[in-house]
């Protein structure tokens, strides 16, 4: 008897039949399941070197969580990686803010009088543009 919600699908694995079931809407996963279940049984079965349907399916079983280890850790040097450039983006907005608190300048790195006068020039520019009708835009 199934239960509500499931379904029950017959599969081919390594030539054998199973009863399987699955969530309902679940069946195209389950049959990529299979798939990949019975490739690498079939693979290792084809080598040669082993013939036992239970130890193929063991070493099968070994070769695809070894296979989701890699790729789960690949996924977490990843998101460490975003991590790591989303704090380094924070910080560099953090001095982006202390430059502007600083006057747009820090102690240590003085404005030259050419660059200043571009600036204030720059600033006189923008308030007469906006006095026009209050709108940069």
């Amino acid at each position: 008897m199934n239960k509500p919600g499931y379904k029950q699908m017959e599969v081919q694995i390594m030539g054998q039949s199973y009863l399987l079931s699955c969530p309902v809407g679940g069946e195209a996963l389950l049959l990529e399941a299979v798939e990949r279940v019975d490739s690498a049984m079939c693979r290792i079965r084809d080598a040669g070197k082993v013939k036992a349907r239970d130890r193929i399916a063991v070493l099968a079983s070994l070769n695809l969580a070894f296979e989701l280890s890699q790729l789960e850790r690949k996924q977490a040097e990843r998101e460490a990686e975003a991590q790591q450039q989303f704090q380094a983006s924070s910080f560099a907005q953090g001095d982006a803010s202390a430059f502007a608190e600083a006057g747009g300048a820090f102690d240590n790195d003085p404005i030259d009088a050419q660059t200043q006068q571009r600036v204030d020039d720059l600033m006189r520019r923008l308030d007469q543009t906006l006095d026009k009708d209050g709108r940069l835009l």
